[in-house]
Order: C-alpha cells, then structure tokens, then sequence
C-alpha cells in the first residue's frame, strides 16, 4: 500500500498538506524544508517544480518560483534534493508542476526519476483529462505513482465524477476560481460548493487548498474535506525565516495546527 492511501486510510480529517517550491528560499533549503516538517508533524509534503509560466499560481507561488530558477534550481537538482531529503521522511512526498515541464524532461524518464526519489504522486494542473487518460495512465498506474487532479467551484457533476474515476490519492478541491493566495476567510458560497461535493460521495477523499492560510481556514476546510492544503502562507512565512528557518517552520505548523502532546 502507498503512503498516501496509508495514510487516509489512517486518518480521516484534519490533513494538514504543506506545498512550498523547490530551491526557495536557498537554493539547497529542500532537504531541510522536509525534515523539518516531518518534524512538525505535517501529514503531506508538496513540492512544487519552479515553472516560468505558472498559470494556476499566484504572485507569492509565482516569485517563489522565479527566485528558485535564478538561483539555479533545475529538475535534475530537485530530483537529487528530494533523494536525500527522503532518508528523513516517511511523510506522503507529491511533485507539483506543469506538463511541458514533464514533456520536457521525457514522460517515462520523469515518472522513473520520481518514483526513484521517493515521490508518491504528482499535480499537474495543466493535463488534459483525456490525454491523461488516453496517453500516460498506463505509464503512470505502473509506476505505483497517484495521479491527483483538481476541481472547482464551476465543475460541473458529470466532470467531478470523471475526475473522481481517475484520481488516486485524492481530490485537490480548488475553493474558488482564482490563482493560488491566502484570502480574508472562507465564504457561505464557498460552503455551499464544499457541503455540495461532499454529498456526492466521491470514491477518492478531498483537500481544500487555494485561501487557506491560517488556523481559522484550515479548521473550516477540514469540517468538509479530508483536510487542507497551505501554500502562499508558507512560502511568506519562509520569506521572513532568515537565519532560522527550521525555526519559522515550526512556527508557522504550530500556528496552524498546535503540536501533539503525550
């Protein structure tokens, strides 16, 4: 059994998933970005593959990105990272990044390369359903890999169910249709479209990413999803880390969620 359905099957709510990008704020702080929120007690590790064109991020993602690629971060190099980091983690490992990124690097050898550092699944926002479906869900299936797609306020039922039917892992639910960034709160219209898939009955279990920032956004997300996941919020809680940074890591993961006590 993968890590990932290890882990759901394991625990039901209150997922805490934490994406940050690859090479930022240093460009060797990987490793030490997941050992540390092993530490914490993350539940689930998001890496993102810096892209020149991020179409699903937004303006902190994008200058995360931007900043890692100047400093010299390659996918071979996250690869590497990712390697050693994973000596120090048993915590469910997902790349997210972009399909010409994959294209790019060649389709078979990305997927060898990830399942070889210790990925357990990938989000690719910009791959087409039926291409997936069509061209790389063999590839992909063999691989052992879970394959996590996303949905939003505006997709429509029949769609959910096929994103369903070819989701493992689990369903990235987009809160709202706009780009990655910490809102003032969650709103009754983004509740509706939460109690509305949640009544679906999906086969797969959902996290809640996009505005989720603080302790306040993940308790709510987690009243109608498996759990929620933090990017932008982190990234900016990294920016202002100088020194410390396992420091501001811990910070920032007990801010949210307050650490286990024996």
């Amino acid at each position: 059994m993968g890590r990932i359905r290890a882990l759901f099957n394991s625990k039901q709510n209150g997922i805490l998933n934490i994406y940050f990008t690859a090479g930022y704020p240093g460009l060797n702080d990987t490793e030490t970005i997941i050992r540390t929120l092993t530490k914490a007690g993350v539940d689930v590790i998001e890496v993102g593959m810096p892209y020149s064109d991020p179409m699903a991020d937004g303006p902190t993602i994008q200058q995360s990105s931007s900043r890692a690629i100047k400093q010299g971060m390659t996918v071979d190099l996250l690869f590497r990272q990712v390697t050693k980091a994973r000596q120090h983690s048993d915590v469910p490992l997902l790349l997210m990044g972009y399909l010409n990124q994959m294209m790019q690097y060649g389709m078979e050898q990305f997927v060898n390369k990830s399942v070889s550092a210790g990925i357990d699944g990938l989000i690719i926002p910009d791959l087409p359903l039926d291409i997936y479906e069509k061209e790389y869900l063999d590839l992909i299936r063999q691989s052992g890999l879970d394959m996590v797609f996303l949905i939003t306020p505006q997709t429509v039922e029949e769609r959910i169910r096929y994103i369903d039917s070819l989701s493992t892992g689990f369903i990235y639910m987009v809160s709202d249709a706009s780009i990655t960034g910490a809102k003032s709160g969650i709103s009754l219209k983004q509740i509706e479209y939460f109690k509305r898939i949640e009544a679906m009955e999906l086969k797969n279990p959902r996290l809640i990413g996009f505005g989720i920032s603080n302790a306040e956004t993940f308790d709510k997300a987690c009243q109608y999803a498996n759990g929620a996941i933090i990017g932008s919020a982190f990234i900016k809680a990294l920016e202002k880390s100088d020194t410390d940074l396992e420091g501001s890591i811990f910070e920032f993961i007990h801010s949210i969620r307050k650490p286990a006590t024996v």
